[in-house]
């Protein structure tokens, strides 16, 4: 099962995976829950602008409920490779 999560809105998620056409689950961690959790919420700086948010992280959870993998700061090109090759390799 692949989901995507963010801080982004419901309404945001649908726009977004309807643009993409995107087939799995975006869910809307408005409230930083998830996020805080995963530890991936916190303090970024772009262009020498600092703010909070969501650090690009993939985690492969396995059958059992844990954290099999870990991919940080991900970038969207050939990621869906990457992870898919580790998944393969199970």
């Amino acid at each position: 099962v692949v989901l995507g999560i963010s801080a982004d809105s419901v309404e945001s998620h649908a726009k977004f995976k309807k643009k993409h056409g995107l087939p799995y689950t975006l869910l809307a961690d408005t409230e930083h829950t998830v996020s805080d959790a995963y530890g991936v919420w916190g303090p970024k700086t772009i262009f020498g602008v600092k703010y909070d948010g969501i650090s690009r992280t993939t985690f492969v959870i396995d059958e059992d409920g844990r954290i099999a993998r870990v991919f940080e700061k991900v970038k969207s090109a050939g990621h869906g490779d990457e992870v898919a090759e580790v998944l393969a390799a199970k």
